[in-house]
């Protein structure tokens, strides 16, 4: 037999918890799509609308979620979300709207910011350099990320508003900072191939996420129970099979743990219970089922453990309300 991923799939997702957030990175369907990469002199600002906006904008379907994001490759800028507080972004950093706010991007004092559907328009960039404010600008690669499945969906659920990571610094787990700097080489190119771009754009995404698991604290959160050797194993096997009859108890003989300690091990790292954590994923999984096949009703609650249709049904809308 050949060897590949997929035949590693069935007996890894037990023997690895990184299998559990390629398992969650897998149902978002990721895609991405570059917006901005250029320069810009002081003072300058311009105006991002809210997902929403963003989303009609960009003539996305209602089930995608449009996350802007904004990587300083050269200076610094002033992000500020509507209604919230400015934060500083240095050269190397990245910043992750995934709470879908309004925000300003800026530089020195403007007395009004440019709206991104202009210069997405084709209009020129009033904020272009020259040889006598060269020394002054920022290089600025701007796009979206776009995110499908989202609702019920632990990881994005627990994700902060606004992430702010950095590519400066080297890690094992991630290479955010290879993956910036070949979407910056494609960008550059004269003849830039666009699918390229887009398939490091989903790379992207992913090492974001991956760099947050690293950094994530001991506070309750999926990031930080994925990241524990028996709440991440626990997630792992609810995450491998969904419908299977789970209760405490038996995800607690999985992780070799007596129920109790191990249910109340996993309420401090993610905040709720084993078995609310197992009905929220199977809704997802149902969910994402619904919108994506052509299986009945009926069969798919099987799918996620419910032989009871009417109680799988109400159970789906109260999850979903």
């Amino acid at each position: 037999m050949i060897k590949t991923t997929l035949n590693n799939a069935e007996t890894t997702l037990y023997e690895d918890n990184s299998c559990a957030l390629s398992n969650v990175l897998n149902t978002m369907r990721i895609s991405g799509s570059m917006l901005i990469n250029e320069e810009y002199a002081p003072p300058w600002g311009v105006a991002i609308p809210d997902a929403n906006k963003l989303q009609k904008l960009l003539k996305q379907s209602n089930d995608v979620r449009v996350v802007a994001f904004h990587f300083v490759k050269r200076g610094h800028i002033e992000i500020t979300p509507e209604g919230g507080e400015p934060l500083i972004i240095e050269a190397g950093e990245m910043v992750i709207c995934f709470g879908g706010a309004a925000h300003t991007l800026s530089q020195g004092d403007v007395n009004q910011a440019l709206p991104v559907e202009t210069l997405l328009a084709g209009g020129a960039n009033p904020f272009q350099p020259n040889t006598a404010n060269k020394v002054r600008t920022t290089s600025l690669m701007c796009g979206v990320f776009m995110l499908r499945n989202v609702s019920l969906n632990p990881l994005f659920s627990a994700l902060p508003a606004m992430l702010h990571v950095s590519a400066l610094q080297a890690s094992k787990l991630h290479n955010l900072s290879g993956v910036l700097n070949w979407i910056n080489r494609e960008a550059e190119q004269v003849t830039q191939c666009t699918f390229v771009i887009e398939r490091l754009l989903e790379l992207l995404c992913a090492e974001v996420l991956r760099a947050h698991l690293e950094a994530a604290s001991a506070e309750s959160s999926w990031f930080f129970g994925l990241r524990d050797p028996i709440v991440g194993r626990a997630i792992t096997l609810i995450h491998a099979k969904p419908g299977d009859d789970w209760s405490v108890k038996r995800l607690a003989q999985g992780v070799t743990m007596s129920p109790s300690r191990f249910a109340a091990r996993f309420a401090v790292a993610l905040g709720e219970s084993p078995m609310a954590y197992v009905t929220k994923w199977r809704m997802n999984v149902a969910g994402r089922l619904l919108d994506e096949s052509k299986q009945g009703v009926g069969e798919i609650a099987a799918d996620v453990g419910y032989e009871n249709v009417a109680a799988f049904a109400a159970l789906f809308k109260r999850e979903c309300e």
